[in-house]
């Protein structure tokens, strides 16, 4: 299996990791690239990544999703992240992330919230 399978939903493209523990640099590179090959796929410039396979992320990982963050504001690409788990939600409070990323609860909070933003119409 894919470590990313992205599919476009409503013109968002919906990036899902099925990955349970991202800790080694090889399928976190694996997963790095297939978040920045859904990145280009978002030509609606909507992207969301569900996360409800994960549970363990090392703080590479973590890193990641930062480069990729910037990237999509670079590329003016609207990214949320949704279904992530209690444990890593906890490592993101820490380190000030849901500050920076657009986080929900779950994938439909999220399509909710493009719809809210004018993203959908």
């Amino acid at each position: 299996m894919e470590p990313v399978v992205a599919q476009k939903n409503r013109g968002v493209i919906v990036a899902y990791i099925n990955e349970v523990k991202l800790l080694d640099e090889r399928k976190i590179g694996d997963v790095g690239s297939g978040l920045l090959a859904a990145m280009e796929r978002a030509e609606n410039n909507m992207l969301l990544i569900n996360f409800q396979s994960v549970r363990f992320m090392s703080s590479s990982m973590i890193g990641k999703i930062v480069t990729l963050y910037k990237k999509c504001k670079g590329n003016k690409i609207n990214l949320k992240l949704s279904n992530i788990s209690v444990e890593i939600m906890e490592v993101f409070q820490l380190m000030n992330l849901q500050k920076l990323l657009n986080i929900y609860k779950d994938e439909a909070d999220a399509m909710l919230a493009f719809e809210k933003d004018g993203w959908l119409k």
